[in-house]
């Protein structure tokens, strides 16, 4: 079980202040006494920073029948402090030029803000204020309660899509909560209360159980001293221990799904099956299949289901494969295809598990996997123009549990892959036995 090993209030304080360590030549790590991890990714190209706050807590750490709190909590998390009214920090950032925003995951929930670099002090005094001291009135949680219930009508009650992905998420997990969306089962979320979201934070929202990341215009002598002034007398969480979450039982038994619903304009067929994360010290697998989707549906006109279905026998007017493996457990390799006209679902399917099939016996072909790599390589490199875009892939992989290290390893690993890991990849995930398959068509509601 990967965890991010956080001790308690007495072993936090006796941690001393850690020596910089650079890695990668422009990332700084160390810890404040209170447990704080920082990080520094300098880039002096522009005056601009980016601030961002990880904690390691997200919706798959809330207690069952509490769905939803990690979420509404971040949006509580805008209500304002002893010193900061609600929504002053956002408003004092956007009239200092800059933007802010906040997103929660299954893993982690993270807050962040773009602006100058001289402003960097004020917005680190806001973030650390926010971090130990919110304040809730009663009108504050009612009020955003139904905020968050209506972002939930919008964006996942009125979409059959959301809701046929939804379905299939609590299909594929019988017994982890990766199994239960982010946003909340919306029958729980209607019940939650003030005293769920303070609890959540008062355990959660600690400098021990956080990574203060800083990427653009600052040097780590200064972020740390600042780090140390805003962050460093605030107190840690005596409650923070080891992540322990429930595990999945074997699958035994292929699962299959149908959604109907008659606001859906574009039946598809999509098949998920369970998939190693990425691991410290061990990210193989993950980096074959990340190469795997990319073959089997990342472009349209050269990938394997693509060439096959859409070109081919031109069964398919979209095919698709999608495979992330930065989450704490394990996480899924996902399939697709957008039927063409005239063509069923069961046709579509059939067709599919052909091309598949045909794919485990032959294997990948190497100058579509030198093409990959091409790829992977020139996007790696563009997304190193982005500050927040670096901030972000740091922030996550820690928040994951990975290290410094293996951060900036995993685009070596990508970069090295073999064919032959690809297809083992492939051999040990693409088991239909194994597998979740969900057919969404135009049909009578389902009644709520």
């Amino acid at each position: 079980m990967k965890n991010w090993l956080c001790g308690t209030a007495l072993a936090a304080l006796a941690t001393p202040i850690l020596a910089f360590s650079a890695l990668a030549g422009d990332v700084t790590t160390f810890t404040l006494k209170n447990g704080l991890d920082v990080v520094v990714l300098e880039d002096h190209r522009a005056p601009l920073v980016v601030q961002m706050v990880w904690y390691r807590a997200g919706s798959a750490d809330e207690t069952r029948g509490k769905s939803g709190v990690a979420h509404y909590l971040e949006h509580l998390m805008f209500k304002g402090t002893k010193t900061m009214a609600p929504g002053e920090l956002s408003k004092v950032v956007e009239a200092n030029g800059g933007s802010d925003n906040a997103f929660t995951s299954y893993d982690y929930t993270a807050y962040f803000q773009s602006i100058a670099a001289d402003r960097l002090p004020l917005i680190m005094k806001m973030e650390a204020d926010r971090m130990r001291n919110l304040r809730l009135t009663e009108d504050d949680w009612q009020t955003e309660r139904e905020v968050v219930i209506e972002e939930r009508n919008q964006r996942t009650d009125s979409d059959p899509g959301s809701i046929f992905h939804e379905q299939l998420s609590a299909a594929q997990y019988l017994n982890h909560p990766y199994g239960t969306p982010i946003i909340g089962w919306r029958h729980e979320m209607e019940k939650l209360t003030r005293e769920d979201a303070l609890a959540w934070y008062r355990l959660y929202y600690a400098p021990n159980d956080a990574t203060l990341v800083i990427a653009g215009d600052a040097t780590p002598e200064k972020v740390k001293a600042l780090a140390e002034e805003y962050y460093g007398p605030l107190e840690p969480s005596a409650g923070i221990a080891p992540r322990q979450r429930v595990t999945e039982p074997p699958q035994l038994a292929e699962r299959r799904l149908i959604y109907r619903d008659p606001r859906v304009s574009q039946p598809m067929l999509t098949r998920s099956y369970l998939a190693p994360e990425r691991n410290p010290g061990d990210q193989r697998t993950a980096a074959a299949l990340t190469i795997l989707a990319e073959a089997l549906g990342g472009n349209g006109q050269t990938s394997v289901l693509g060439r096959a279905m859409q070109f081919g026998s031109k069964t398919a007017i979209s095919t698709f494969a999608s495979y992330d493996g930065t989450s704490l457990d394990a996480t899924t390799f996902n399939i697709g295809v957008v039927p063409a006209e005239g063509v069923s679902l069961d046709d579509a399917e059939r067709e599919m598990d052909k091309v598949l099939a045909d794919f485990l016996k032959t294997g990948i072909d190497q100058e579509q996997l030198a093409r990959i790599r091409t790829q992977i390589e020139a996007a790696d490199i563009y997304s190193r123009d982005s500050v927040h875009g670096r901030a972000m892939k740091y922030g996550e992989g820690l928040a994951i549990g990975l290290t410094i290290k293996d951060i900036e390893d995993w685009q070596g690993i990508l970069a090295s892959v073999t064919a032959d890991e690809v297809m083992a990849a492939a051999r040990q995930v693409l088991d239909r036995r194994a597998s979740v398959t969900g057919l969404m068509e135009r049909g009578e509601e389902a009644t709520q």
